[in-house]
Parts: C-alpha cells; sequence; structure tokens
C-alpha cells in the first residue's frame, strides 16, 4: 500500500522531527523516541508528572496528548510495537520531578511488561512511580486470560489524570481518580477495512463489500466477530447495547462519549454515528454531559470507529472541564445541553386554485417523468461520475428527483405551469448540490419566466422557454458545446426542439452530444479536473440531459 513516508526503518525518526519542528511546546529527548514538553511548558517540581505511550501508529496518540492539562512525556515504540524499557527509563529521567510520576499504560503484554520494568528501574533510581493500567475493552469482557485491551478510554485517563496532576494532586490521589474512570468505562469498535503497516506486505486480514469486523483492538488484527455492514443507527444500537450491558450504568447516570475514528473515517461519519450513539443513550436514560468525535487513538489508516462510554461524577466533570494545550484535544469542553435548532418558519403547504390556468398536470406529469428517469439512472451517472469527477452526479440528481416526487402535493396544486417550474426550481436548488443544482435551477427559472402566466402555453411556448433555460445556462455557467458539459447535450436537444418541435429527435440529438463528448478534452466542468484521463469517457452531466430527454420521448409517444 501506498505511504507517504520514506524508508519505513526511519518513520518514527521522521515522525518526531517533523512534529517537534512544528509544534513549540514539544521537544524531544536526544537520542531517545521520547516526546516532552518544552522547557517552557515543563511542570514545576512539585507537581506529578504523566508519562504514556506505547506503539506508533495510534496517532494523534500518544505524543498529540503531551502538553499543559495532559502529558509530560508520550514513548513511541516501532508501529504496533512497545517502546523498549530503556525508552521508557529515558522518559522517566527526562520528566520526573520529587512529586513523582505517573505511568499511564494500556493492557497489552508487551506495554505491561516494559511499562512494568521501566517502574522498577526508576524507583531504584530514587523515583516515586506508579502505574495505571488501561483496560476496558468490552469486547472480549474478562473472558480473556490476558485480560482485557486497553482502549481509547486512555485518553479519558490522560485528561482527567493530567487535569489532577496540574492542579497540584498527589501521586496517589492523581492515580485514584485514574483509576475511578476507568472502573465505569468501557469500549468497543467496528472496522470496515483493515490497515496495512508501512513496509508490511499487505493487512491482517480482509473484508468483503458489504463485511464489518467487530470488537477489535487497535493494532490492525481481526475482531470478535465478523458481520454484514448495517447503518450508522443500527451500529449505534448494537454498541451502545453491549457497553452498557458490560458496565450495568444505572439510569440517570451521568456519562460521557467518545466517538473515535480509528484512521479512515471521515468527520462526516463520525458525527452521524455520535448522533445515533446519542439518541441511544438518551432512550436509555443515561444523561451524556459531555461528548467528542475525532481521531483519538487510531490503527493508521482502518476505516471504522470505537465507541467509549464512561460513569462520571462532579469531580471527573470538573476535571474534564479544566483546559488544557495540546494537539489532539480540544482546549475545553463544555457541558451539553438541549441541541439548538433555529427554525425557518414552516413552508406553507399548498392547497389547489380551482381557477388555476390549465397545463399544470402535463406538466407536473413531465416533471415525474424526468424524476423517475434520473432515479433510475442514478448508479449509471455516478459510476461515470467516479471515472472523470468526483462521484456524486448520481447521487446528488437522484436526491432532488426523491424530492420532488415527495412534493406532489404542493406541485400539483400550482396555480399555472409556470409556477409549478418556480415551485420545482426552488426544490432543486435547495435539494441538489454541488454544481448541477444551480444550474438545473437556473435553467427551470429561466423557462418559468419564459412561459405565460395568464394562459396555457403552447408547444411553442413550450420550445420558447427550454431555448431561454440553454441560454440562461451558457451564459451563468460560461460553457457552450465543445467543453465537455452538460451543454453538449442540452444545446443540440433544444436546438431540435426549435427546428422540428420534436423530442424523439430533441432526444436522439441529446444522446449524440453526450457520446461526443467522450472524443473531448474537456476545458470546464468535473471533467476538466482529470484532463487527459476524462478523453474516452461521456460526460456524465450531458449523460444525464440525454437521459431526461429520452424518458420524456418516451412518455409523449406512449401518449
Amino acid at each position: 500500500m501506498k505511504k507517504i513516508i520514506n524508508e519505513p526503518d526511519a518513520l518514527i525518526e521522521d515522525y518526531i522531527e517533523g512534529l517537534v519542528a512544528s509544534t513549540p511546546h514539544l521537544a524531544r529527548v536526544e537520542g531517545w523516541p521520547v516526546v516532552v514538553r518544552s522547557d517552557r511548558f515543563r511542570k514545576s517540581d512539585e507537581r506529578v508528572v504523566l508519562i504514556s505511550g506505547g506503539g506508533s501508529g495510534h496517532e494523534p496518540a500518544h505524543a498529540g496528548y503531551v502538553g499543559t492539562g495532559m502529558l509530560d512525556a508520550a514513548v513511541l515504540g516501532p508501529v504496533f510495537t512497545s517502546p523498549s524499557v530503556d525508552s521508557i527509563h529515558a522518559a522517566i529521567r527526562a520528566v520526573a520531578t520529587s512529586a513523582g510520576v505517573l505511568l499511564i499504560v494500556k493492557n497489552y503484554t508487551g506495554d505491561r511488561l516494559n511499562f512494568g520494568l521501566a517502574a522498577e528501574m526508576a524507583r531504584a533510581d530514587g523515583f516515586d512511580v506508579e502505574m495505571v493500567l488501561v483496560a476496558e475493552d468490552a469486547a472480549l469482557g474478562d473472558a480473556s486470560r490476558a485480560g482485557r485491551r486497553g482502549l481509547t478510554a486512555t485518553v479519558l485517563v490522560h485528561k482527567v489524570a493530567g487535569a489532577a496532576a496540574e492542579n497540584g494532586r498527589s501521586l496517589s490521589e492523581t492515580a485514584e481518580v485514574a483509576r475511578r474512570v476507568l472502573a465505569g468505562a468501557a469500549t468497543m469498535g467496528v472496522a470496515l477495512g483493515a490497515c496495512t503497516v508501512p513496509g508490511g506486505q499487505g493487512a491482517n486480514f480482509s473484508l468483503g463489500d458489504d463485511e464489518v469486523e467487530w470488537g477489535l483492538g487497535i493494532h490492525g488484527e481481526a475482531g470478535k466477530e465478523r458481520g454484514a455492514m448495517v447503518p450508522s443507527a443500527v451500529i449505534a444500537a448494537r454498541l451502545t447495547e453491549i457497553l452498557c450491558a458490560d458496565r450495568e450504568w444505572d439510569r440517570d447516570s451521568d456519562v460521557v462519549v467518545m466517538i473515535n475514528s480509528l484512521g479512515g473515517t471521515p468527520d462526516l461519519e463520525l458525527r452521524i454515528l455520535q448522533g445515533d450513539v446519542l439518541r441511544e443513550l438518551e432512550s436509555r436514560r443515561l444523561r451524556v454531559r459531555m461528548t467528542w468525535a475525532g481521531p483519538f487513538l487510531t490503527s493508521l489508516e482502518m476505516p471504522g470507529a470505537s465507541v467509549t462510554i464512561a460513569a462520571v461524577d462532579a469531580e471527573m466533570l470538573e476535571l474534564l472541564s479544566e483546559p488544557a494545550d495540546v494537539l489532539a484535544f480540544p482546549s475545553h469542553t463544555r457541558m451539553l445541553e438541549a441541541p439548538a435548532v433555529l427554525r425557518f418558519p414552516p413552508r406553507a403547504s399548498a392547497t389547489r386554485d380551482d381557477n388555476r390556468i390549465d397545463g399544470v398536470e402535463r406538466a407536473h406529469a413531465s416533471v415525474r417523468t424526468i424524476a423517475n428517469a434520473l432515479v433510475r439512472a442514478e448508479d449509471e451517472l455516478t459510476e461515470l461520475d467516479r471515472r472523470v469527477g468526483d462521484g456524486d452526479l448520481g447521487i446528488n440528481l437522484a436526491r432532488g428527483a426523491r424530492s420532488l416526487l415527495a412534493a406532489e402535493r404542493d406541485l400539483d396544486a400550482s396555480s399555472s405551469p409556470s409556477a409549478l417550474l418556480r415551485a420545482v426550481a426552488e426544490r432543486i436548488r435547495s435539494e441538489v448540490g454541488g454544481t448541477s443544482g444551480p444550474l438545473y435551477s437556473l435553467f427551470v427559472l429561466a423557462a418559468a419566466d419564459a412561459l405565460p402566466d395568464d394562459r396555457e402555453p403552447s408547444v411553442a411556448d413550450w420550445v420558447s422557454a427550454a431555448a431561454a433555460g440553454v441560454a440562461m445556462v451558457r451564459e451563468i455557467g460560461g460553457a457552450a458545446p465543445g467543453d465537455s458539459t452538460m451543454v453538449d447535450a442540452l444545446q443540440p436537444a433544444v436546438d431540435a426542439l426549435v427546428a422540428r418541435g420534436d423530442l424523439a429527435a430533441a432526444a436522439s440529438a441529446a444522446r449524440e452530444g453526450a457520446a461526443g463528448t467522450a472524443q473531448l478534452l474537456p476545458s470546464l466542468g468535473r471533467s476538466s479536473y482529470v484532463g487527459d484521463r476524462a478523453v474516452g469517457v461521456p460526460d456524465p452531466g450531458a449523460v444525464a440531459i440525454a437521459v431526461q430527454f429520452e424518458a420524456l420521448a418516451s412518455d409523449a409517444t406512449k401518449s
């Protein structure tokens, strides 16, 4: 798999160099894979220091949590491999204070052994060291002899213990509040695909197009079980059910929630999952006081997410609210209140005007014909757009089409064909994104303005309206025939209508124009960004125009 790296063996050194060079509050321990606070941000000797770490590949963890309010040092091992004992010992010696050192360690055999041995060495040196073991994995529960794995609750420990230490709590007090958070925390994740270790030969597992892994760890390993892909709401329901059963929180308990990207999941998807999880918890009468979503503890580029829920008390909430100056966590977190929704006055539901101009039913029937054709063509247009654009054309047009089909009652109540087209333009403008939405809306608005308001439009009126529409698209969009855009199909179709008044001829001209775009070097529109690579593929926007004219021509033949 392609990676933006230099040599795999230099991965961690290159990462630390780039991180420290670009972040004023961070420094490194010379000769060791250890990131610490720079001198200006170091704690005074009477404050407890926190050290965490583990294998790399989980970025922004762990170095992303070094800074005021959280960690004092992070020790970085090779990808998915515990740092060495000597590296951990070097980190302790670099930042230890007389108030003591708290090691935050995830429950993996290598981490537990290496951090444990380093702690013993540091104690022999005269340092006061205590270790907190993070082990909140709900997928395996207590069934594994190795114990629960340490997952994203690690970040909550960094935050709570970091704030406690910053405020002057003793080593034992800081460790105690960390353990209280862990006692009420549980995490479980779902992966949509695998990740590949830099320099490796391949992923540890593979998934089919409709498969997911449930209950995996953070080291690229397979999960507890495999199942079919399901919607976000179903993922949220299952993860929440398992987490709640694992910890058996009382109703009306205060909880916090972390939605964590495993590395390859965008914020768009995380926020959908976050909303679904919050609704699930509300239905179980658990009060979510704080919530976060983002890449907190990842597995390289793995697509998927984990959910962490932790019961909290007033003291923990206060510590979670304390400011932090780190790269990977919000500087401030506020308590949740009821979601704020700015509401516009509802769009009035139309009622049918008995004095309306004739022709509305026929115009509405044509709108339905076009909308149904675009829904049927969604996959075809989307696949074409993937080859030369961003892959959203079919989805966008189908969304607008479904909105028009759902607005049956309002459109049918229009007072005239021109009023119907204005309502259609409004729907298109609000539902169809990208470039297509505005251009289609402009076409329909210009056509509406060209129709008479005081009588039923004639065929000649409709032809003139179409000509006005294409003129507006060309004026505002700037495209002309030969640019490999929707205009290459739209202009010939309208020209055929003007010349012959025949929908069949218009459909044939639109299809011929769309097919011809495959031989053009695009100069405008989505295809222009890929240049020569678009040659040989018809422009998806032009094909969409052909689809619509062909549907209208077919409908006219039937009637």
